[in-house]
């Protein structure tokens, strides 16, 4: 990019990353949505997505520290409290861990953190590192993948209450908030960048932040087919009801 955009050209421009590249588009994603995959696929998915959701409102409070503007640190802190809640058994890490107890899974395997994929550990981590060492327009960015999660979630939604009878409304309970929390949040983020993104440098370089979370996204779906339907599991992962302590007694 050498041209500067408008900030609807630029707009433009981010949500056709969204257009070409979120998961939504990921074979694993379909095959989750459509009832194609089994229990333990479903448990695999849960468990790995965990660590993301965990780590989200730690990536954060990277920022938060970062934010030069109260004005601007009392926007992001809301999505700390959103993630972590104000009280415990609250927000939204708190709802996914009510999302694997519902799959039959144990809340102590699961927070241990032992069944991980390493794709997933690295892609969070990485995730976490991007959003502490960029700029804070890069940083704000690579949030933007919530532009494109309220449709997401409805298909998430729809379709796993369609096609699998081991989960229910309130096992997905998670989602309900997200509907219009992520809107409100992306319209905050969305709206910095349009606003802040003024050289054809920093344009190129908010569109490389969402292009980057968006792969960050893509490779744990990318991880969890290989390993779970096409069949490469590694030593240590989890591996369904042969993995000690996995399952709530």
């Amino acid at each position: 990019m050498t041209t500067v955009l408008s900030p609807d050209e630029l707009e433009a421009k981010l949500r056709g990353v969204g257009a070409t590249r979120y998961h939504n588009l990921h074979r694993f994603h379909r095959a989750l949505h459509d009832g194609k995959l089994d229990r333990t696929q479903v448990q695999a998915w849960a468990l790995n997505r965990y660590y993301y959701q965990a780590q989200i409102p730690a990536k954060d409070a990277t920022l938060l520290a970062r934010l030069p503007t109260p004005e601007l640190r009392r926007e992001w802190r809301r999505r700390i409290e959103d993630h972590d809640g104000s009280a415990p058994g609250e927000g939204g890490v708190a709802r996914w861990l009510k999302l694997t107890d519902g799959l039959g899974l144990s809340r102590d395997y699961v927070t241990s953190l032992e069944g991980l994929l390493p794709t997933t550990r690295f892609a969070v981590e990485a995730y976490v590192h991007f959003v502490r060492d960029r700029s804070i327009l890069e940083a704000i960015a690579s949030s933007l993948t919530e532009l494109f999660s309220p449709t997401i979630i409805s298909e998430r939604v729809s379709g796993m209450l369609r096609h699998y009878d081991f989960v229910s409304e309130e096992t997905l309970a998670y989602f309900t908030p997200r509907l219009t929390q992520a809107p409100r949040d992306s319209d905050f983020a969305l709206d910095y960048v349009r606003t802040h993104a003024t050289t054809a440098e920093q344009q190129a370089a908010v569109v490389a932040a969402l292009e980057f979370k968006c792969n960050v996204l893509w490779s744990m779906l990318d991880a969890l087919d290989y390993s779970y339907v096409l069949g490469y599991r590694g030593p240590g992962v989890f591996a369904g009801p042969e993995t000690p302590g996995a399952f709530a007694s």
